[in-house]
């Protein structure tokens, strides 16, 4: 069978869908055959990845429950029941600790980890009802290991971790798998904010900060958000129905 038609024909729904390792995702799914439905607080940045991608744009902010159950179900009327889900929206915040607000702590976990339990539950009779459905969250390496300054962002990627195995684990005789990618500092819009407020903090240049977190990753330089599509892809593909419960690193040997 060739490349492009292993996921004919099925539809792959990605929250934080606009830019980043949602978008990259979103245009390796489809090069596979996949129906896309691109979700996000932002409408713009969703209607460019779908229109790229010939899929569709729904905003949605997954911090609302009711918001995520009727986008799943205007994402199912567009493009059929759900086999893959995405879970990759995502926020971060750096402070010391003894200086992080509760609001902080309140809305990563919201972002990163509450809005997976919820899109997780609205996705999950399609994905048992499906051949080879798949659940893929998009982690980090802060899921793996302790995070100095983002105390928050790694207890919510630590939480996330822990959702996906207990998942593969309850639903290891059926026909859907759960998984996670763990990329370590990937070159996206989020590092863009990360190296913004960096820059304000030690009045460094920008491009200066940019460097400082490549320097982090043990290969010295960003991830490409195609090296993290191209794993989502690959537990994604019918041959992966043996990955279950993986947290996965693409982090250039940070974690080796």
């Amino acid at each position: 069978m060739p490349a492009n038609d292993w996921l004919q024909g099925r539809h792959a729904l990605i929250t934080g869908g606009g830019t980043g390792i949602g978008a990259a995702a979103a245009t390796h799914l489809h090069a596979a055959g996949a129906k896309i439905s691109v979700l996000g607080r932002r409408l713009e940045p969703l209607e460019r990845t779908a229109a790229i991608v010939s899929g569709t744009a729904i905003k949605c902010d997954v911090t609302d429950r009711d918001e995520v159950f009727s986008a799943f179900d205007e994402a199912r009327a567009a493009n059929g029941p759900i086999s893959f889900l995405i879970v990759n929206a995502g926020v971060g915040d750096s402070a010391p600790f003894d200086r992080t607000p509760r609001e902080a702590w309140d809305r990563i976990i919201s972002t990163n980890l509450t809005s997976a339990f919820d899109c997780a539950q609205a996705a999950l009779p399609d994905l048992l009802d499906q051949d080879d459905g798949r659940m893929v969250f998009v982690a980090s390496v802060a899921g793996l290991r302790g995070a100095a300054y983002a105390a928050p962002y790694a207890a919510s990627k630590h939480g996330l971790i822990g959702l996906m195995r207990s998942l593969a684990s309850e639903y290891a005789r059926s026909r859907m798998t759960v998984n996670a990618v763990c990329p370590a500092f990937v070159d996206t819009p989020m590092v863009d904010d990360s190296a913004a407020r960096i820059a304000r903090v030690s009045k460094r240049s920008e491009d200066e900060a940019r460097q400082s977190l490549a320097a982090m990753n043990r290969s010295g330089r960003l991830v490409h958000p195609d090296s993290v599509a191209t794993m989502i892809l690959t537990l994604c593909l019918p041959q992966s129905r043996d990955v279950n419960g993986a947290a996965v690193t693409i982090d250039g040997g940070t974690t080796a």
